[in-house]
């Protein structure tokens, strides 16, 4: 086919192609209120990492040996690393850490306490202090009472941020090309990639009543991607041929954060609970951060960590 046809032709199907843009009619609503159904049906499911069986677990031990949990409050958990997207725009890193470590807490047993977003109680408390508000019961002319001490207190906040994204840590592949030389040749090419990356957070338990920090945790998380990918370019007569396939995935940047933030709650919860620490519920041996052998005498005990008195150091470096 000649250049002049072929544009010919690609003319008339872009006038077909228009024409049958403009004359496409709205579609119908179905019964459901619908033009269309969404794509996907995957149903919801837990959003858990490796260490959330751990930390459920050592909230049954907790409870199984009656282990009392401080009351404990979540600050602020920021993202000061300020990385950001280079297309798309916004930041990289999720911005919702501290909302991860409320729910890790709360997978351990925790007892929690609210000072993240006290907007609403603190709008209750004011206008409950004018008067204003009745509780379910009360007749006219009675208003909800503010007694003395109603406010749970916390005993300890945990705060830090996500502190490190660090790309291209490491990275391996290969790239391959095979074709004759002519320019009318058929090529083809094949390229192969792996890289790594990592993400760091730091994290310290303070306690409310002296602003003592008593535990520190430093921790990070590599990051593994891969992308493989081949094509091929050819003329056939006066056709082009350009075909070419790929596959990559990386890691998801989030969720390694939510593992690294539970992972650091059970360091600092197997602490405050005094046990024995986090290989009561995580096998030292598919954990890197376990804890050195401990005499039989220290966790009879409870030895594991002196939270009261002292800062405790768990980044451990291994």
């Amino acid at each position: 086919m000649s250049r002049a046809k072929l544009l010919a032709a690609f003319a008339a199907v872009s006038a077909l192609s228009l024409g049958a843009c403009a004359s496409v009619e709205t579609p119908p609503v179905a019964a459901n209120g619908l033009y269309a159904d969404p794509m996907g049906a995957a149903p919801v499911t837990a959003n858990d990492t490796p260490y959330s069986d751990a930390l459920v677990c050592l909230s049954d031990y907790a409870r199984h040996y009656r282990l009392p949990s401080p009351r404990i409050a979540v600050g602020r958990i920021t993202d000061y690393t300020g990385k950001q997207e280079d297309y798309q725009g916004g930041p990289k890193l999720t911005q919702g850490a501290s909302l991860m470590a409320i729910t890790a807490l709360a997978k351990s047993g925790a007892r929690l306490v609210e000072r993240y977003d006290n907007s609403v109680s603190e709008l209750e408390l004011k206008y409950a202090n004018g008067k204003l508000i009745s509780d379910a019961g009360q007749g006219p002319g009675q208003f909800r009472q503010i007694p003395v001490g109603a406010m749970s207190g916390s005993d300890y906040v945990l705060i830090g941020g996500i502190t490190e994204l660090n790309y291209n840590i490491r990275s391996s592949g290969a790239d391959g090309a095979v074709g004759g030389q002519g320019t009318r040749d058929a090529k083809g090419q094949f390229k192969a990639r792996t890289y790594v990356m990592n993400v760091g957070v730091d994290l310290r338990l303070v306690d409310t009543k002296t602003s003592d920090i008593v535990d520190v945790v430093s921790y990070q998380k590599q990051i593994v991607g891969k992308e493989v990918s081949a094509g091929v370019f050819s003329f056939l007569g006066d056709t082009v041929v350009d075909l070419s396939a790929g596959k990559g995935g990386l890691e998801p940047l989030q969720l390694a954060v939510r593992a690294e933030i539970e992972r650091a709650v059970l360091e600092m919860m197997a602490g405050l609970y005094r046990a024995p620490g986090p290989e009561v519920c995580l096998s030292p041996g598919s954990d890197p951060l376990a804890a050195p052998a401990r005499p039989p005498a220290a966790l009879a005990q409870g030895a594991y960590r002196p939270i009261s008195g002292g800062m405790s150091w768990a980044g451990r470096s291994r």
